[in-house]
């Protein structure tokens, strides 16, 4: 009975994890292997395209988004997917979306374009010159997009949200959108010192931060909203912030505020 209880058990964890790994990615998505032209280092990415982007010759803007094992399979995911390709599917999204897998332990350093003292980084030119040179032109090539700064977006949490803001200062001849959840603003003061010295900003940001995140998230965005302001009238609606009453440093958080920052940018 024991035996029989046991297989019937393992039977049934084997067919949930095959129909999850079935059934939780859209049909929409495809993944491919694309080594930095520079560093040599291969990096998964994941590809979202349109539910009729086979039924027609369009071309569509671009996301770019990091931490792509969160976005689209609670199967690879660290705490919960973010359900990007679901949401998509459902509000018939007209763009595609290119996932960037980062580098496990080398995370913090790939995704920070300054140093801490305490815990180090500073490499994040490298990861996006991965972006812009081996990754962005690999998918015009092979993908129908509208390649230039404002139909081209980039989007990430936490340290993802931070270097998605350097990303728009830094390269705005690339980026002409941001989706900056729950930045790591505490990481460097010199990503004020850098956007007090720009000559001008004109990306599109959308800004989004719980208010239970830590005590000191919305000083911080509130900081940068103000930083952004400086630099062009509020009137022309370039900036969104968006402060959840509740909202938590998690995945659920940004799960939840990722189609509002999508319809906004887009």
């Amino acid at each position: 009975m024991k035996k029989l209880l046991c297989f019937l058990l393992v039977f049934c964890w084997s067919y949930w994890t095959s129909f999850a790994q079935t059934h939780l990615v859209s049909s929409n998505i495809s993944t491919t292997t694309i080594t930095d032209s520079k560093t040599q280092q291969s990096r998964k990415i994941w590809i979202y395209t349109p539910v009729n982007y086979t039924q027609n010759n369009k071309r569509y803007p671009v996301l770019y988004l990091h931490d792509a094992q969160n976005l689209f399979d609670a199967q690879t995911s660290f705490a919960g997917e973010w359900n990007i390709d679901e949401k998509l599917d459902s509000l018939q999204a007209q763009i595609i979306v290119v996932g960037i897998e980062h580098s496990n332990e080398k995370r913090l350093e790939e995704l920070t374009p300054y140093k801490n003292d305490q815990y180090g980084g500073g490499q994040a030119e490298g990861y996006l010159d991965f972006i812009i040179h081996t990754l962005k032109p690999e998918i015009d090539k092979n993908y129908r997009t509208k390649p230039e700064p404002k139909n081209t977006g980039i989007l990430g949490s936490s340290l993802g949200g931070l270097v998605s803001l350097y990303a728009v200062m830094k390269h705005p001849d690339v980026f002409g959108k941001a989706g900056v959840f729950s930045p790591s603003l505490w990481f460097s003061e010199l990503i004020y010192t850098d956007f007090k010295a720009l000559p001008e900003f004109k990306a599109k940001v959308y800004l989004l931060c719980g208010d239970k995140e830590s005590e000191t998230m919305v000083p911080d965005i509130k900081r940068l909203e103000y930083a952004i302001n400086e630099k062009r009238c509020y009137c022309k609606n370039l900036n969104k912030l968006k402060i959840v009453p509740g909202g938590q440093h998690n995945e659920k958080l940004w799960r939840d505020g990722f189609v509002k920052a999508y319809l906004w940018l887009f």
